[in-house]
């Protein structure tokens, strides 16, 4: 199964733009960046992509099929432009068709490629879908270890009856230092997140609906940065898959 795109009219921008943008901007995006690919918005981008994908196979099960996740161009833009100033591509805000030369196959390391696939990248009004190949789900599933506690979490936010006090149980038998703090945006009541896990910087944002608790969980950087209401629709879109 995979999900199908919201975009009814795509255009794929992964044609040759240079020379259409600033001179802030290499013909070759990959000449901009150090040799410490770890520290590139490319790395970022693909941490978060394997992430997401690891979730929902915990969610969902393992099939070797497409999936596509769907990205604002703010969170994009926080990857890129969050570099460090020895990587970074650009100076000042991305542009959606900046975004998409950034990310056109031609510019895309080979240390992503490699792992994830040689994705797709279309955009509309500033939502960018991101399509990984079957070989990336296969990637995932066959060569990053198992995320112990994302499988137990949607476990036990699954139980009829779960409470916040069990899944604060559940982050303090992973770590004795987390963070836990009520929330008063009108979307989530509270968040918890790890203080000392450098695998794991999210926030987990919940919210009981009185039936069940849902959660979802944002970087910490894009969190402190970026409209909050901007958070919740990438996040519906990506775990809805």
């Amino acid at each position: 199964m995979t999900k199908t795109s919201y975009f009814d009219d795509k255009m794929n921008y992964s044609g040759d733009y240079k020379g259409n943008y600033s001179n802030n901007y290499s013909g070759d995006y990959r000449d901009n960046y150090s040799s410490d690919y770890s520290a590139t918005g490319y790395a970022r981008l693909e941490k978060s992509l394997i992430d997401i994908v690891k979730e929902q196979q915990a969610k969902l099960g393992y099939r070797k099929e497409i999936v596509r996740l769907y990205y604002p161009l703010s969170t994009l833009r926080h990857f890129f432009e969050c570099a460090g100033d020895d990587n970074k591509i650009a100076a000042g805000m991305i542009s959606e068709q900046q975004m998409l030369e950034i990310l056109a196959p031609n510019n895309m390391p080979k240390q992503l490629t490699d792992t994830i696939g040689e994705i797709k990248i279309t955009a509309k009004n500033e939502r960018f879908c991101i399509e990984i190949p079957p070989e990336g789900s296969e990637y995932v599933h066959e060569n990053t270890a198992d995320n112990e506690f994302i499988s137990e979490l949607i476990a036990l936010v699954g139980t009829h009856g779960c409470t916040m006090e069990q899944i604060t149980e559940l982050f303090y038998k992973y770590s004795d230092d987390i963070e836990k703090k009520d929330m008063q945006n009108g979307e989530f009541d509270c968040y918890i997140r790890f203080l000392n896990e450098p695998d794991d910087t999210y926030y987990y944002c919940f919210h009981d609906e009185g039936c069940h608790i849902i959660y979802h969980r944002f970087l910490r950087r894009i969190m402190r940065t970026l409209d909050f209401n901007g958070y919740v629709s990438f996040f519906w879109c990506v775990t809805g898959i």
